[in-house]
């Protein structure tokens, strides 16, 4: 049995759709976040980090493991039928698989916490946070995201899923999606300007295994629950 210790509005989600495709039973433990958006002191009881995702595989033994990429290859290694994928297909899901949480998320983290710090800073302060927010941004994030989202634009319209000749969801698409998620729901994506991805992003939300997730998962800002095909 896998017990997945979710938080709202998490990466935890991707997590549940992977649970779903690989049709592995699970009880999932549910957390909310604190009013800063930070994980709940409650989670430290379970992992010294007290982050989200954690899961335990309680077997004759009990895994706890943390880290998205690394639930993520140990639940397909563990659970997850043999896809073959040709060797330029390997190399793709194994890049963008590492690619997710190494470089997109921490670009997405920050463009999002930018806009959230100047928001909590002293109404006569704001003016000045939201310059030095404004600065960093201009110079760290706003050359370097446009790139990154061309580049999977790009991967996208030439290919189905991540890793090239797949027929399905491989790890490096259970990686991505949150990051994609996000920076839609930002409009940092946007279907006039990035249709594949747009495209794909619908498709997984149209997966019934995704949709089953969701309903298990609770309310989730970047998807809704829709009729699955």
């Amino acid at each position: 049995m896998i017990v997945v210790y979710h938080l709202n509005n998490g990466r935890s989600q991707r997590i549940l759709w992977l649970l779903e495709e690989l049709g592995v039973p699970y009880e999932v433990k549910r957390f909310e976040r604190m009013p800063d958006y930070t994980a709940p002191p409650s989670l430290l009881k379970v992992h010294p980090l007290g982050k989200s995702p954690i899961i335990e595989d309680i077997g004759e033994s009990v895994v706890v493991l943390a880290e998205s990429s690394a639930i993520i290859t140990y639940l397909i290694q563990k659970y997850g039928g043999k896809q073959t994928l040709s060797a330029e297909g390997a190399l793709d899901d194994l890049y963008y698989t590492h690619y997710a949480e190494s470089t997109l998320m921490p670009l997405v983290v920050i463009w999002q916490r930018l806009s959230r710090f100047a928001n909590r800073a002293p109404w006569y302060l704001q003016p000045i946070f939201r310059y030095v927010l404004g600065a960093y941004r201009e110079m760290y994030v706003d050359p370097e995201l446009p790139r990154n989202i061309d580049m999977i634009e790009k991967h996208l319209s030439e290919n189905s899923w991540f890793a090239r000749g797949s027929d399905g969801p491989t790890a490096a698409d259970y990686a991505m999606i949150i990051g994609l998620e996000g920076l839609r729901a930002g409009r940092a994506i946007v279907l006039e300007k990035h249709q594949s991805i747009v495209r794909y992003i619908d498709k997984v939300h149209a997966r019934s295994a995704y949709q089953s997730g969701l309903g298990k998962g609770g309310a989730f800002a970047y998807a809704k629950q829709v009729e699955a095909v």
